[in-house]
This record gives structure tokens, C-alpha cells and sequence, in this order.
């Protein structure tokens, strides 16, 4: 949320400071000779800084004619270069943002929107840090470049020691000195908002969903280890909690109803077997000193 608010303020009052600065010098001339004394002369220079192409008219104490002087350096390269990183980054934050609110599902859908702002997201923490640093040192060559000493030096009336120049106003700073640090709150914003970006990407959902080979072998090793030291079947392991013991009872109770079931079949079938005969040796009976009939004894067993 942070990136969406301050993302697009950022970017526009950095290419803003910097893109619409106008810079203005004066300095005044006092020849000693015959001419008119207090001239002023004016300098004018701003984005994009091409201070090779800013000219100013001086007069020559000496004659009656005028030289032109150029001022030295072209710092546009750095700052085109800051001023550009700054229009896209608002631009990109502005579309970002409309995606953000009205198309998160398609923003989401196969993971590839999340990938592309991690990438956009890095390069544009790069840029606007490498674009801040030239700025702020082309900044610093251009206050070189400007300086009213410098400036005076190149005045052939003023490397007279006979005349006198002064300057009467000087360039104000502050306007791209805040370009220059907004420049670098960019840069330290872009990069912060690159770990919130990479948690919406596929990288790092795959790294928390799947554990590392590492930790996967020392769980193996650690089960193997709890399943071998268990010493009885009836004691539960961590690994399979209630569901070995349940196993366990269930299959020790269908194994005492096979025992009862088997037990009463024998007992059904000793009921239901045939009587049992048996034929004995001859016994002889006496009664009475009467002669008792020898034969076979026939014993027959009921249950």
C-alpha cells in the first residue's frame, strides 16, 4: 500500500525539481576607461543543462566592442537520464496501482503478473540508483560551472586588475538539491517494496510449500528410527497416531470372532455325529447256577 501512494508522489517531485529548473546569474562590470560603468549582464541557464550552448555578451573596457563568452560543460545526459527514470516510474506506479485495484485476479492468474513486477520492480531500483548518482554528481559540476568566480574568470574586463566586476545575484540550489534526494528515497523505496513483491511471486510459495531435501531426510531418518524402536504393536507411534492401534484391535477382534465361530462349528458338529458301537469279547453271565448263553455284547453309547 506504502508503494501505491508514494511510488507516483515520489517519482513526480523528482523529474519535477529537476526537469523544470531555470537558473539565473548576475554580474556587474565596472571598466575604469572612458566607457559606462555598472553594466550588468544577465545568465540564464536550466534543463538540460547544455551549458556549452548558453552564451552572454561582455563589454571590452579596452575597445568599443563586445566579446561572447560560452559557459563550459554539458551535464544533459544525467539529467535526461534521472528525468526519464522518473516519468517511467510514475508511469508504471500509476498502472501498477489501476491493476492493483480493478484487475487482481487476472494480476494473479498463472503467477505471471507477480513475476513481471519483481522484475520491474528491480530494474527500476537500479536505475533510479545509478540515475540519482550521476545526477547528484553532474548537480555538483554544475554549481562548478557556475560558480560567479568562475564565471568572472571568463570576462577578459574582469582579468583586469583596473576594472572591478562583482556579482549581484546568484543561482538558487535548493530546487535541485530536493530533486537529488528524492532522487535516492526512490531508489530506497523501489528496493524496500522488492521483498513485498517477491512474497506474491511463485518462488516464494514454492520454497514454503516444499520443504528442503535436508529436512525431508532427517523426518525419514527420524521415523525409521521410531518405527524401529517400537517394541510391541500395541503402543502407538507419533508417526501413525490412533489409526495402527485401531488397525490393531480391529484385526484382533476379527481374529477372536474366527476362533468362536470355528469353536462353535466343532461343537455343532460333535452334537450332530452318528453313535459309536462297539463289538467287546464274549462275557458270560451267571443266574442262578444256570448256564448263561455266550454271544457277542453289543454296548451302544448315547450321547
Amino acid at each position: 500500500m506504502c508503494m501505491v501512494i508514494f511510488a507516483p508522489i515520489f517519482a513526480i517531485c523528482a523529474f519535477a525539481t529537476c526537469g523544470g529548473y531555470h537558473g539565473y546569474l548576475q554580474v556587474k562590470v565596472d571598466c575604469s576607461a572612458r566607457r559606462p560603468n555598472n553594466l550588468s549582464i544577465n545568465i540564464e541557464f536550466g534543463y538540460p543543462f547544455r551549458l556549452q550552448q548558453i552564451h552572454f555578451k561582455a563589454p571590452l573596457c579596452d575597445a568599443s566592442r563586445e566579446e561572447v563568452i560560452f559557459l563550459n560543460g554539458d551535464f544533459s545526459a544525467a539529467a535526461q537520464f534521472f528525468v526519464t527514470v522518473g516519468v517511467l516510474a510514475f508511469l508504471y506506479s500509476f498502472f501498477a496501482t489501476i491493476v492493483y485495484v480493478f484487475y487482481q485476479n487476472k494480476y494473479l492468474k498463472n503467477n505471471r503478473g507477480p513475476l513481471v513486477d519483481f522484475l520491474v520492480t528491480v530494474t527500476f531500483s537500479l536505475m533510479w540508483l545509478l540515475s540519482s548518482c550521476c545526477w547528484a554528481k553532474s548537480l555538483t559540476d554544475i554549481k562548478a560551472a557556475t560558480n560567479p568566480t568562475e564565471v568572472l574568470l571568463l570576462i577578459a574586463s574582469c582579468r583586469e586588475k583596473e576594472n572591478r566586476c562583482a556579482t549581484t545575484q546568484e543561482p538558487f540550489w535548493s530546487r535541485l538539491n530536493t530533486s537529488t534526494v528524492f532522487g535516492f528515497l526512490n531508489a530506497i523505496l523501489w528496493s524496500g517494496n522488492i521483498w513485498f513483491v517477491f512474497k506474491e511471486t511463485g518462488w516464494y510459495k514454492t520454497g514454503q510449500r516444499y520443504p528442503s531435501r535436508t529436512s525431508s531426510r532427517k523426518r525419514s531418518s527420524e521415523m525409521r528410527e521410531r518405527l524401529y524402536s517400537e517394541s510391541s504393536f500395541d503402543q502407538p507411534d507419533d508417526g501413525f497416531g490412533p489409526f495402527r492401534q485401531d488397525s490393531f484391535t480391529e484385526s484382533r477382534g476379527n481374529y477372536d470372532k474366527q476362533l468362536e465361530r470355528q469353536a462353535s462349528i466343532n461343537q455343532s458338529q460333535v452334537n450332530f455325529s452318528l453313535p459309536e458301537t462297539y463289538l467287546g469279547k464274549a462275557v458270560i453271565y451267571e443266574r442262578e447256577n444256570k448256564v448263561a448263553s455266550q454271544g457277542p455284547a453289543i454296548f451302544v453309547n448315547e450321547m
